[in-house]
């Protein structure tokens, strides 16, 4: 392609930047729109593969009929099978008419189904049949159609390793793959970077009527050394806060760090595992996990320590040296009273009660309470406290209350079902 063509589709469809990677994803997509091969376009979350797709579509001979944009990570999947190919009346509870599925509705034209990787397998299973045959049934019948419907794919996720799990079917992705196209992240992408800030910045300058931010050339190469795990999406919003509440327009590397996420900010506190090339591949339960094991060391140690207070009125110092974070600074921990520095711990302890103003104290044994806080560690319990939050928080709205708890509204509603959550 010459570059005048380049300049062409990128003025056309909105894509800024000159970075090799993005030009060969440009070049094949423009090469491969005028056939009716299927595509799978892969890359990171937030790195502009709907655009892609939209590109494939118009510069086909499909141009002039329907392109619908379907996430398939978004819709339950009870109700996917129905969204995708239709239903007849009564094929379910709630089914009071029959309902055209985006299959019979598209046809003739182009269907993007975007995180494909989160499609449940039944579903797979109607889709190759689609994409081999051009048929489908539809929920409740027994009547094959036909559709002429091309079909574009994307994934942010390994499909071949969900192969390998069993989570997703080897004959489909070999199927949808028939021509692969790569959508790099923001970070392989050099300067692009710092002509998306100007873009951005000058949209939102117009949007918000006040004067367009610039960098300082320190800020400049900030904004090139981060990595921007949420990529073009991420750097959008970026932008929009600093040009709606810094006064100053002329953004100094020390104003830019305030709005960059330190790396690992969103690890928990207390995960002492630092990172590494596979701790960056960690999913959030996996995460929750290494918490909840440190927790439960730590925990263990503190009851081998009270254990030998009570036996034999000793600590056992190996532990502490071993474990000098547990307990924190100790040169800053305040001296315990006399009273309690000569306590004889070979008797049973008693805890003062909270609960009056009088000097009663409420018998505990030691182990029933550690006990109790090992209770307290359960994974489940703490995920579903989790959900319940988010949804309080966002008001009952399933979408909303995914997003900030960073899994897909399907995965949310199958643990709403798990937990029983009203």
């Amino acid at each position: 392609m010459s570059s005048n063509e380049y300049l062409s589709i990128k003025q056309r469809f909105g894509i800024i930047g000159n970075s090799p990677k993005l030009n060969h994803a440009i070049q094949v997509a423009a090469q491969v729109a005028p056939t009716d091969m299927t595509v799978l376009i892969t890359g990171e979350s937030g790195s502009g593969k709907e655009s892609f797709s939209k590109i494939i579509h118009q510069l086909s001979a499909r141009k002039h009929g329907k392109f619908i944009a379907i996430n398939c990570g978004a819709i339950p999947e009870g109700t996917i099978d129905s969204e995708l190919f239709g239903h007849e009346k009564g094929s379910f509870t709630g089914a009071y008419e029959s309902r055209k599925g985006y299959f019979e509705v598209t046809n003739g034209g182009t269907i993007f189904l975007d995180e494909i990787g989160e499609m449940p397998l039944q579903t797979q299973a109607r889709l190759l049949r689609v994409l081999e045959n051009g048929e489908f049934i539809k929920v409740g019948s027994s009547k094959t159609q036909k559709t002429d419907v091309r079909v574009v794919a994307a994934t942010n996720v390994n499909l071949l390793e969900a192969v390998e799990k069993g989570k997703f079917r080897e004959d489909l992705y070999y199927r949808l793959s028939t021509v692969p196209i790569y959508v790099p992240p923001l970070r392989e992408r050099g300067n692009d970077v710092d002509l998306l800030f100007r873009k951005f910045a000058s949209d939102f300058a117009e949007k918000y009527r006040v004067e367009s931010i610039k960098l300082t050339e320190d800020a400049k190469q900030v904004l090139l050394r981060y990595r921007f795990p949420g990529n073009i999406r991420q750097l959008k919003n970026l932008v929009e806060q600093m040009s709606a509440l810094e006064m100053d327009r002329i953004i100094s590397a020390e104003t830019l760090l305030k709005y960059i996420p330190q790396q690992g900010s969103s690890l928990p506190a207390i995960y002492k595992g630092g990172f590494s090339e596979k701790s960056e591949n960690l999913n959030e339960r996996d995460l929750l996990y290494k918490v909840l094991f440190d927790m439960k060391k730590d925990m263990n140690d503190l009851k081998k320590l009270v254990h030998d207070l009570i036996e034999n009125g000793h600590v056992d110092t190996s532990v502490i040296k071993e474990n000098p974070n547990l307990f924190g600074n100790l040169e800053n921990t305040p001296s315990l009273p006399q009273e309690v520095a000569q306590k004889d711990f070979s008797e049973p302890i008693f805890i003062k009660s909270t609960d009056n103003d009088d000097d009663t104290y409420d018998y505990e044994n030691v182990h029933d309470i550690t006990h109790e806080e090992d209770e307290s560690l359960s994974i489940e319990e703490k995920e579903k406290e989790l959900i319940i939050k988010a949804l309080r928080k966002n008001n009952n709205k399933r979408k909303y209350a995914a997003q900030d708890l960073g899994i897909s509204e399907r995965t949310l509603y199958r643990k709403i079902k798990q937990y029983e959550i009203d």
